[in-house]
């Protein structure tokens, strides 16, 4: 994966320049999503009981961390995993020496893990992990059996680890609380998936409510801009404990919230599954942005 030689360039977006995606490195028949949303909002969460939801219908599921943290797939492989970086780092980055037991590991109810890791701060793109991680996972075969691929993505909007695993989903879900800060930070990742959009395959497919006791801010905003919400997912002690006890929302005790929980993440699954249709949404200027959220 590089970039377009000059002068052959084309814009996806002001101040980018696209990155052309080497055919032999696209994700054959998966199903591939990618998962977006600021800092701290749960992408991880969510992601991980996606993927269990989806192994729990029978699929089969692939999940890859794109943050450096690596803290992705830990409440269902229940350890931090090495990085794809850190292992490629051992072999002195000469990829045909690992085998696929060095960087992937089986998670709860078969979920394949893999953690691309990252460069430390302020030293490379994670663009690059993103790119090798998915060649490795091409060279080794491990894409050939695998019915979904889920990136857990990091939430810088400007960063080319952020806009890398546009090249390979389908569809792209932004998780997002019913509050200023995650909505603002929502509106940027739309223009940003938007943009990516003139050249890749990839489509919003809505967004999902996390720890928030209503939606009443988020339905406004999608209403105005033309997002759908896929699912809702309350701010739940149960939520947090099962991060804490490194596991996913299935291995939690049962309780009507649990179980309700659980629901939520296998009706969302179907509904991505079946193919959610693809959102024409159109991202408000900052300024805008600022003024439609804001009140007295």
């Amino acid at each position: 994966m590089a970039l377009l030689d000059p002068p052959v360039r084309k814009p996806d977006g002001d101040g980018s320049v696209q990155v052309r995606l080497d055919p032999a490195d696209r994700i054959g028949n998966a199903k591939v999503f990618a998962v977006y949303g600021k800092g701290g909002i749960g992408k991880s969460t969510t992601s991980s009981n996606l993927s269990a939801a989806f192994s729990m219908l029978g699929h089969r599921v692939l999940q890859i961390g794109c943050d450096p943290k690596h803290d992705s797939t830990f409440t269902l492989t229940k350890k931090l995993m090495p990085t794809v970086i850190d292992v490629l780092e051992t072999v002195e980055f000469h990829s045909e020496e690992l085998r696929p037991e060095d960087y992937m590991f089986e998670g709860f109810n078969g979920v394949m893990c893999v953690e691309a890791g990252g460069p430390p701060a302020g030293t490379g793109c994670g663009g690059y992990v993103v790119g090798q991680t998915v060649k490795l996972l091409k060279q080794h075969h491990l894409l050939e059996d695998t019915d979904v691929v889920i990136f857990d993505v990091l939430g810088d909007v400007v960063c080319g680890g952020f806009a890398a695993p546009l090249q390979h989903a389908e569809r792209a879900i932004i998780v997002t609380a019913n509050d200023f800060d995650s909505i603002f930070a929502m509106n940027r990742i739309v223009a940003a998936i938007n943009a990516k959009s003139k050249n890749y395959d990839v489509r919003l497919a809505g967004i999902v409510a996390n720890r928030s006791a209503g939606t009443d801010e988020i339905d406004r905003f999608n209403s105005a801009i033309g997002l759908r919400r896929l699912a809702h997912f309350k701010d739940l002690d149960e939520i947090r404990r099962s991060r804490l006890k490194k596991c996913t929302l299935f291995e939690m005790p049962d309780s009507p919230e649990v179980i309700a929980a659980r629901e939520e993440y296998l009706n969302l699954a179907r509904i991505l599954w079946a193919g959610a249709p693809a959102l024409e949404a159109t991202a408000m200027k900052d300024r805008d942005i600022f003024d439609f959220l804001g009140f007295e």
